[in-house]
């Protein structure tokens, strides 16, 4: 089975979570729920940031893009694999499961690379505070967002043209989207140039920001350690707290999973570590930065209460 020569009428079955119909029923409300949770957290936090002028600044504009990666991230799996539940067909196209994956690569490289930029805008608002207004300006900030779109999408575009070169000994996928791993697995042709460069562009997009995320916060550490008195710690450690367990969160799930050759992978684990950094983290982010943030909790309350517009006393 050549992709790139049958695209017209080749599908791929996806195997979905799990085979057994009671499973199946449990993960679909699982799903659905942590879906629409993480859908709404996400989407509330980026309108209370629009709507409330106390919020517009560097650290909550690269939020609401975090919040707005997250959304798009879930999406990208999620519905389809609810509506393949509900209509009782797993199937999906060569040429939809090549788009999926293009975009699945580009939402989450994305996130990666803009989790180090926002480590990048805690250590200026820390450590260099007389000059962080003029070091984030409009024209960089907007500059610190665009790199990781447009990096995440030319990784993207590498991965999905190798992928079409490859023929493929079965079209049954074992998880519940169009994943990398799992379709260099299922390919029949010499995968050694994939597999390499998921190790290459997974350095790029994960070890790289990773390790500009721990740079970032040894001078903030160091700087904190410094604050006399303990309120002072612990108002400046607050402000990077939220970022520091989203990091440990997105991480810790992600490397597990792609910065390891694929024939070391065992499917269950490949799936149980996916529904975190796919389900779990984009449904918590929102309520991290929410509870661990007063301004962000206070916009939220005012949104909800309708108020948004009042002006303070």
């Amino acid at each position: 089975l050549d992709m790139d020569n049958q695209t017209r009428n080749f599908e791929f079955i996806l195997l979905g979570l799990s085979e057994q119909p009671l499973q199946q029923q449990v993960f679909f409300g699982l799903s659905f729920s942590l879906y629409l949770i993480g859908c709404m957290g996400n989407l509330l936090s980026i309108l209370a940031i629009l709507l409330d002028p106390h919020l517009h600044s560097p650290m909550y504009f690269f939020l609401s893009n975090l919040s707005l990666l997250d959304i798009c991230f879930a999406s990208t799996t999620i519905p389809k694999m609810l509506v393949n539940h509900l209509c009782g067909h797993s199937t999906i196209s060569s040429k939809a499961c090549l788009t999926q994956m293009y975009f699945f690569i580009t939402f989450g490289a994305a996130d990666s690379i803009l989790l180090s930029t926002m480590a990048y805008d805690r250590y200026l608002a820390i450590c260099c505070p007389l000059r962080y207004i003029t070091i984030m300006s409009v024209l960089r900030c907007a500059l610190l967002v665009a790199v990781p779109w447009i990096s995440a999408n030319l990784i993207s575009m590498v991965h999905t043209i190798l992928m079409t070169r490859l023929s493929f000994c079965t079209n049954r996928i074992p998880h519940f989207f169009c994943d990398l791993n799992a379709l260099i697995k299922l390919s029949c042709s010499n995968t050694q140039v994939n597999e390499m460069l998921v190790l290459v562009f997974g350095g790029s997009v994960v070890l790289i920001p990773f390790v500009c995320i721990m740079a970032s916060y040894t001078p903030i550490a160091m700087a904190v350690w410094k604050v006399p008195s303990a309120q002072g710690k612990w108002k400046a450690f607050s402000t990077c707290s939220s970022h520091l367990c989203v990091v440990a969160l997105f991480y810790g799930t992600i490397i597990g999973v792609y910065f390891n050759p694929a024939s070391t992978h065992t499917t269950q684990k490949d799936i149980a570590t996916t529904v975190m950094y796919t389900m779990v983290t984009p449904m918590l982010n929102p309520f991290i930065y929410s509870l661990r943030n007063r301004d962000l909790k206070e916009a939220l309350w005012k949104l909800l209460k309708g108020n948004h517009l009042a002006t303070p006393l």
